[in-house]
């Protein structure tokens, strides 16, 4: 499919890529490039069949797929370096959660040889670093694919069939509408997991240590969603301030809606609330995103 498929960026998703594709011999050379020599050298212990890089030059000039999995911060220094070494023809795509503003950015490259097609494969955990991927992340997971709009129908399937050979399940969609679903279904319940977190767990607070000890399964799971890599989910929100803050303004007016009904004791109100939040939660379990079984996604001990 790809004779050498490079991979800049070898934290949780990107070592996982590595491991997918060496696992599945998905291509015949796999080159990983990382800031972290310590990363690279771990990653090669594991899988002795890849190849290190010294420079983004080198991860670069012979990949026939390019994948960029580092934060978002640090794409244009990226590909300002890579700009004028990458292979003629290559297919160039990424893991990153936010898609308009780093667009933007390879525009203005204006990478004539080149197809971009943007991809974001939604797998993860709260846990980082090349120690924390495996193989199997993308398993039966959704991946959304950007295309640019210059990019031609065989190599959008081409990278289609990429994440689908690592397992996932593909949707194409456009910059714009990546961008607004996923400031509602990712990065809204992460802007609420943080703030939620923040104010059960007050330093200063004289309850602090029976909170975490008797810790319910909700704030269990906020803790976990709030325990995500830091730097990347500052990019995130930088990159998606215009619909991040679109979604918590309407976040806030429902908060307000349910303040005044506990403040008037509006019974009726808050059974309506609570109903129409029931349904949703039924339509996931039917759409397979979860499922009726307690504890879902949950290791057993």
């Amino acid at each position: 499919m790809f004779d050498c498929i490079s991979i800049i960026g070898c934290g949780l998703i990107g070592s996982s890529i590595v491991r997918a594709i060496s696992e599945k011999h998905i291509s015949k050379k796999i080159v990983i490039y990382d800031k972290s020599n310590k990363a690279l050298s771990f990653l090669k212990k594991e899988i002795p069949k890849v190849e290190l890089a010294k420079d983004l030059f080198t991860a670069s000039k012979n990949a026939d797929l390019l994948i960029v999995a580092t934060p978002l911060s640090s794409y244009k220094e990226i590909f300002l370096t890579i700009k004028d070494c990458i292979k003629k023809n290559a297919i160039i795509t990424d893991t990153g959660s936010a898609k308009k503003e780093i667009n933007k950015i390879i525009e203005n490259l204006d990478l004539k040889n080149n197809s971009w097609i943007a991809s974001h494969p939604i797998a993860g955990t709260e846990d980082s670093g090349p120690k924390a991927g495996f193989a199997k992340l993308f398993e039966n997971r959704w991946c959304i694919i950007s295309p640019s709009p210059k990019a031609k129908k065989e190599e959008i399937m081409q990278v289609q069939k990429f994440w689908e050979l690592l397992g996932s399940k593909v949707k194409v969609m456009s910059f714009e509408d990546h961008d607004y679903i996923l400031s509602l279904t990712s990065h809204l319940p992460h802007a609420i997991a943080y703030s939620l977190v923040r104010t059960a767990i007050d330093s200063k607070d004289k309850f602090k240590k029976a909170v975490i000890q008797y810790s319910a399964g909700g704030l269990r799971d906020f803790t976990r969603i709030a325990a995500s890599d830091p730097i990347m989910w500052r990019d995130i929100f930088l990159d998606n301030s215009e619909n991040i803050l679109t979604t918590l303004d309407n976040f806030s007016n429902n908060l307000e809606e349910l303040k005044r009904a506990i403040k008037e004791k509006n019974g009726k109100e808050l059974i309506k609330i609570f109903l129409a939040t029931k349904e949703v939660r039924k339509e996931i379990i039917e759409a397979g995103q979860d499922t009726e079984q307690p504890n879902f996604g949950r290791k057993k001990d």
